[in-house]
């Protein structure tokens, strides 16, 4: 009788800290699972000990793998590195800084055995997060699923688990700009959800701040949703229109009054606010035409610079 194997992908940055409480609680959960387990850790760019600490774990189990790369490519590139590479016949993302809970883990894979395709892990409470970034959070997945046609799970990460057959259509997209939650929901299967409590961060500190949420808002955005370039046309179009109205107004008021010289402020005002539209139109466009030129130069999502454990799934370099 063959024995399904589990892949846990975890990207590591500066999580020296959590290694050992996270392996730990790993083996606990999946002590009682008849499946077989591989631990793929991806350490991207840490400047800690979390290289060597992930060696020496290596050295002492061979189900854990170490995949380093070259620099810090982001948290997408590493998870992708860490899907590419695992070889499980279902896998499972997981930050490595235990606000998402290994005990959730069997419950993901009772579903999967159920005949799921991915089990999204639903956060029901965010204990270690502050009411600002609970509200954005919230705010964020309302306002991407209005805007985009691939709806993307309400208050899920990346925490999930995805069958095989799941993972190989994913594997098929070739976006170098990576928002893997849309990605996820992108490739569709036969889906259910599990609801768990998001527990604080284990230790550490994280390197998200507010800024690099916008900014990964708005790459989430604006890789599943056109509406800020039509918005733009539409308010470029509204603003025509009151132009229009303003001149045939200040027509009839010319014929009927004469042409006193005044009106400066009124023409200032407008004048910043067209250019102030102008810019932002122009700004949008931008962004997406960003989007297309790193996507054009096609270059690799990471590279790798050493590989612990199995060889024969590795690659050097991701096209």
């Amino acid at each position: 009788m063959t024995t399904n194997k589990i892949s846990i992908v975890v990207p590591f940055h500066n999580e020296a800290s959590n290694i050992a409480e996270l392996y730990e609680r790993i083996c606990t959960a999946l002590k009682d699972e008849p499946e077989n387990w591989e631990l793929v850790c991806v350490n991207d760019g840490s400047i800690d000990d979390t290289l060597s600490e992930l060696i020496a774990l290596n050295r002492r189990d061979p189900r854990v793998h170490v995949i380093d790369l070259s620099r810090n490519f982001g948290k997408e590139a590493a998870m992708t590195a860490g899907i590419d590479h695992a070889c499980g016949d279902a896998v499972i993302p997981l930050d490595a800084d235990l606000q998402d809970p290994p005990e959730v883990i069997p419950a993901l894979l009772q579903k999967w055995r159920e005949g799921f395709d991915v089990v999204n892990a639903v956060r029901e409470s965010r204990e270690g997060d502050g009411w600002s970034k609970r509200v954005t959070a919230h705010l964020f997945y309302r306002v991407i699923n209005r805007l985009s046609k691939v709806k993307i799970p309400a208050d899920v990460g990346d925490f999930r688990l995805m069958s095989r057959a799941a993972i190989d259509a994913l594997k098929q997209l070739p976006e170098r700009r990576r928002f893997m939650k849309g990605l996820f929901a992108w490739v569709g299967f036969r889906t259910t959800a599990i609801k768990y409590h998001r527990a604080p961060r284990y230790a550490g500190t994280t390197t998200w701040n507010y800024w690099k949420l916008w900014n990964f808002a708005l790459e989430g955005i604006t890789s599943f949703s056109s509406v800020p370039l039509r918005l733009s046309a539409y308010l470029g179009f509204a603003v025509s229109l009151f132009a229009f109205v303003y001149a045939i107004k200040i027509i009839g008021s010319t014929i009927l009054f004469g042409n006193p010289v005044k009106g400066y402020p009124s023409l200032i005002v407008m004048v910043l606010l067209l250019g102030g539209i102008q810019l932002m139109a122009l700004g949008v466009i931008g962004e997406y035409l960003g989007r297309l030129y790193e996507e054009s130069k096609q270059r690799p999502i990471y590279v790798v610079r050493m590989i612990l454990g199995p060889s024969d799934s590795a690659s050097e370099l991701k096209q």
